[in-house]
């Protein structure tokens, strides 16, 4: 992957800030027609495509907050991977600053340019970790605490190091770890209840806070793993797809034995991400009727039921239903938790805090409806292909029985730590059509 400069641009197109690599591609072309790209996409029914191709320049952006993120180059590159770069880019900056976004960027010109220079050179990508940059790239407007003792030697070190997302003389009071297995639903369901898409998007997060410089081990249950030990029988596997981890594991290791051995960052970080497909069962499901009173009411009946078990329970469930965009004078009146009309998105919502396994519940929502309905007045009602949307928070439960069978630290010192892992299952895009 090569990428000739990287350009930051308001939503119209005009250059905030740019960094040239090569002189492959002239700036001066990029700054005549990139705001023509955005215009032009803007008036299709579909939107700006994220990768253009004009004049034998290739232009792959991503938009965020009111800003647009470009890479642009006349190679060949793999366009997925400058795509990859670029939310890597956003990410970061979305770190140093405190939100990124136009005016984030005109008050920290010098510190944006110092990231470019650090993350890529020549247009290869280097370096897009913290960890690593805010030790090079150190601004006390972005509260982040220097150590004068740091000297350029031990930068260099670091950086150049084997093991260069981590220092070296951490101390922690206290030794801890802690893992998240965070797994998000995508999941679309047809009005006949049949699930018409279904994938598991799943994220190993930790927080460590080890002293000196300690080696983990992660064990999993995955199919692979279990199958090459010979304990595929009588035990519940889990076949991942699409892995990815964190620079600091040991690829080679993995690939022999399956074994997730890594030596990780101080503090917060993504260990691994995996995605399924996997055919579920919905864990919340909705039912909703709709009753249209011509020229004066519509009215909804919900039903929803937990279809996880009854010892697990979802926090702050949000059930958003669409309502037309005329539609006004709402009354509502359900069996638990609370309803609010949402005019400014033409929906409501049904939020219940604490939603056990096995449960049912049901509401009723009425809502007036203008003389001329917004069909015969030659517009089109949204609320007729817009999906109802669910959104849910499960703790100690996994939808792809995932399990860590083991995490194991090891260090020189034979210090004692602490690990501690949790499990939470949350909504992706989770649609009901009615």
């Amino acid at each position: 992957m090569s990428i000739s400069a990287l350009l930051i641009t308001d939503l119209n197109g005009k250059i905030l800030i740019r960094k040239n690599y090569k002189s492959h591609v002239s700036l001066y072309t990029v700054e005549q027609d990139f705001p023509d790209i955005l215009s032009e996409g803007r008036l299709r029914s579909k939107g700006v495509k994220p990768i253009v191709e004009r004049k034998g320049i290739s232009y792959c952006f991503v938009r965020h907050n009111n800003v647009v993120v470009l890479a642009v180059t006349k190679i060949n590159s793999n366009a997925m991977l400058v795509v990859s770069f670029l939310h890597s880019l956003i990410t970061l900056f979305s770190e140093y600053f405190t939100s990124f976004e136009e005016e984030a960027i005109r008050d920290n010109f010098v510190a944006v340019y110092e990231l470019f220079d650090e993350m890529m050179d020549y247009g290869v990508p280097q370096i897009t970790a913290k960890q690593q940059l805010e030790r090079l790239v150190c601004v006390s407007d972005y509260h982040q605490i220097v150590n004068p003792n740091d000297s350029k030697q031990n930068i260099t070190n670091q950086v150049t190091g084997a093991v260069s997302w981590r220092e070296e003389g951490i101390v922690h009071n206290k030794n801890e770890v802690f893992l998240d297995v965070i797994e998000k639903l995508d999941i679309v369901i047809q009005k006949n209840g049949r699930v018409a898409k279904c994938e598991i998007h799943g994220a190993l997060k930790m927080k460590c806070f080890l002293s000196g410089m300690p080696e983990l081990k992660l064990g999993l249950n995955d199919s692979v793993t279990l199958r090459r030990k010979n304990r595929a029988a009588g035990a519940k596997t889990v076949d991942m797809d699409d892995l990815k981890f964190h620079q600091c594991v040991r690829l080679a290791k993995f690939d022999n034995d399956r074994t997730i051995s890594f030596v990780p960052p101080d503090g917060e970080f993504e260990l691994m991400s995996y995605r399924l497909e996997k055919s579920v069962k919905p864990l919340i499901t909705v039912k909703c009727q709709k009753d249209t009173f011509k020229h004066s009411r519509v009215v909804y009946h919900v039903q929803t039921s937990a279809a996880f078990k009854r010892r697990s329970s979802a926090n702050n469930v949000k059930i958003i239903i669409p309502v037309p965009a005329d539609a006004d004078s709402p009354k509502f009146k359900a069996n638990t938790g609370s309803v609010t009309y949402c005019p400014e998105d033409s929906c409501f919502t049904w939020e219940i805090k604490r939603f056990n396994g096995g449960k049912s519940f049901e509401m009723r929502a009425q809502f007036g409806l203008a003389s001329i309905s917004a069909k015969e007045a030659g517009e089109d009602d949204a609320s007729d292909c817009t999906p109802i949307r669910v959104e849910f928070e499960i703790p100690y439960f996994t939808v792809s029985g995932i399990q860590v069978r083991y995490l194991k630290i090891i260090e020189k010192s034979g210090y004692q730590a602490l690990p501690w892992v949790r499990y939470i299952t949350q909504n992706g895009h989770y649609h009901v059509r009615f």
